[in-house]
């Protein structure tokens, strides 16, 4: 086992990280860039380096520089995290040309899965099932639009080094495919620096399921069960749950033995997810795999009892996976909620400032991580999210009812966040009888949303009207029929105070 690690990340999950690596006798080095300086991460590592300035890609994607951190700290490995650096093959090729161990799959696994055209051939290759569509990028308009009219509209293009939505573009009629075909091109180039895109037919109102797959360097798969992501704005993921509430003893395992075969067809190692949407009429089909831990991985922490992050290192270290298939246990249902400094009111605009106040009674049954602590900023340099709330109870509807109670008493001031939003979202008749899909939040939800806020607007007007016919009744008895109507009556008169019109 290793001695020391560097965690080449940031935030909550290098706090999560460090914590594993703690228990487990562990030192961990972590990096910093000049707004992360007094994180909490920084804090509690072992040892903690600056490596450049606040922008990412002025530090934490800086690759020789977090090697030069990790060869003079002594760090035996580097676990990468999720974002930034993870899913760069050339880092993890990097990483061992060094004699520095990467905490995750083989640089050529990453490559190969990291292309979801590459990836889709695999899946081909090894009868997964798989969307109709292109294996291949698409050259050009022309190439195309004999794919479109070949596998019909609606088609989604994708970006083929893409994930987390971007480079991705919906397109139902022909006259929307040139100028779709370009934005999702210029957007694939912008966030990956790879312009190729594919085509595949779009399912119309899929769910989102994902497996949690473990792989050593021996040949030998697990898998920990699915993960539902199917509430999402914009394909970014907002709650995810396990099980899901479709799910069923076959559908698990034939999901699930695709998800290891297509992982051991690519070599793959460590821990990582298979996704796959399913329609209807419960037909999978894959997506992608993620070559790296997931933000979601809590939920099935605590519902399978396995630390991720713990065997993530063992299995870096060489060791073989202490279970087979048959001996993973699921127990009861858990679910995550991220809280993110955002503007729900205005279209989800990131919200940045200082956090001068967080309170939480969080109660039994909740799991909290965070990487943030009172006083800290929320900045424009990074990810807005401010934690990570995970409920589990023996069944779904507790587990609801216990993030709901969670929520309610999560307090954060001096930014904005989606914690309402959120309660919403668990309240809609929808979520609760776990009948939703990858297009509710937009189609369904926020178009309700809209409406209700639409109708409690026009009660509050009815409302200052009434109280203002009654506020000119009282001040006219009290004046004797004299209109007094100054801002120190109104403030004497305790009339007006907004917190009575609720």
């Amino acid at each position: 086992m290793f001695k020391k690690i560097l965690i080449a990340n940031r935030g909550e999950i290098a706090v999560r990280i460090i914590n594993t690596a703690r228990e487990m006798g562990i030192k961990t080095v972590a990096v910093f860039s000049n707004f992360d300086r007094y994180s909490m991460y920084t804090k509690i590592a072992d040892e903690a380096y600056h490596i450049g300035e606040s922008p990412a890609a002025k530090s934490y994607l800086l690759a020789d520089k977090i090697l030069e951190v990790a060869k003079k700290s002594g760090a035996e490995a580097i676990h990468p995290g999720y974002g930034f650096l993870s899913e760069r093959s050339f880092f993890a090729k990097m990483c061992n040309d060094s004699g520095i161990k990467f905490i995750g799959p083989s640089h050529d696994a990453i490559q190969d899965l990291g292309s979801k055209t590459h990836a889709k051939q695999l899946a081909v290759k090894n009868k997964v099932p798989v969307v109709a569509g292109t294996e291949n990028a698409v050259k050009d308009g022309e190439e195309a639009k004999k794919i479109a009219d070949k596998i019909g509209f609606p088609i989604m293009i994708k970006a083929s080094a893409g994930g987390g939505g971007k480079g991705m573009r919906v397109v139902r009629t022909m006259d929307e495919l040139d100028s779709s075909l370009r934005m999702a091109q210029n957007e694939a180039r912008s966030a990956f620096g790879d312009d190729s895109v594919f085509i595949e037919k779009y399912v119309d109102s899929p769910r989102h399921i994902e497996f949690q797959i473990l792989v050593d360097e021996h040949g030998n798969a697990v898998h920990l069960g699915e993960r539902e992501c199917s509430m999402q704005r914009r394909h970014q993921k907002i709650i995810e749950e396990t099980p899901s509430a479709i799910m069923d003893e076959d559908l698990r395992y034939r999901m699930g033995e695709c998800a290891k075969r297509i992982a051991l067809a690519a070599g793959y190692s460590n821990a990582g997810t298979v996704e796959f949407m399913v329609d209807k009429d419960k037909n999978f089909y894959f997506l992608e795999v993620n070559t790296r831990l997931q933000v979601e991985h809590p939920i099935t922490e605590m519902r399978t009892g396995i630390d991720l992050v713990k065997e993530q290192l063992l299995i870096a270290s060489g060791e073989k996976l202490k279970w087979k298939q048959e001996d993973i246990k699921f127990n009861g249902a858990a679910l995550e909620c991220r809280i993110c400094a955002e503007d729900p009111d205005s279209n989800f605009m990131p919200s940045t400032g200082k956090l001068k106040y967080i309170g939480r009674n969080l109660g039994n049954g909740m799991r909290e991580d965070t990487g943030i602590e009172q006083g800290n900023e929320i900045s424009i340099f990074y990810d807005s999210m401010i934690a990570k709330l995970i409920s589990y109870a023996p069944d779904r509807k507790l587990a609801i009812e216990k993030m709901e109670r969670a929520l309610r008493n999560y307090t954060v001031v001096g930014v904005k966040t989606n914690i309402s939003f959120l309660l919403n979202l668990l309240k809609c008749p929808e979520y609760i009888e776990g009948d939703y899909n990858t297009q509710f939040v937009e189609r369904v939800f926020l178009p309700r949303l809209a409406e209700s806020k639409i109708e409690i607007d026009a009660e509050l007007q009815k409302a200052l009207a009434i109280a203002g016919a009654i506020f000119k009744e009282k001040n006219e008895k009290q004046t004797g029929g004299k209109n007094i109507t100054s801002k120190s009556s109104v403030k004497k008169s305790g009339w007006l105070k907004r917190k009575d019109l609720y």
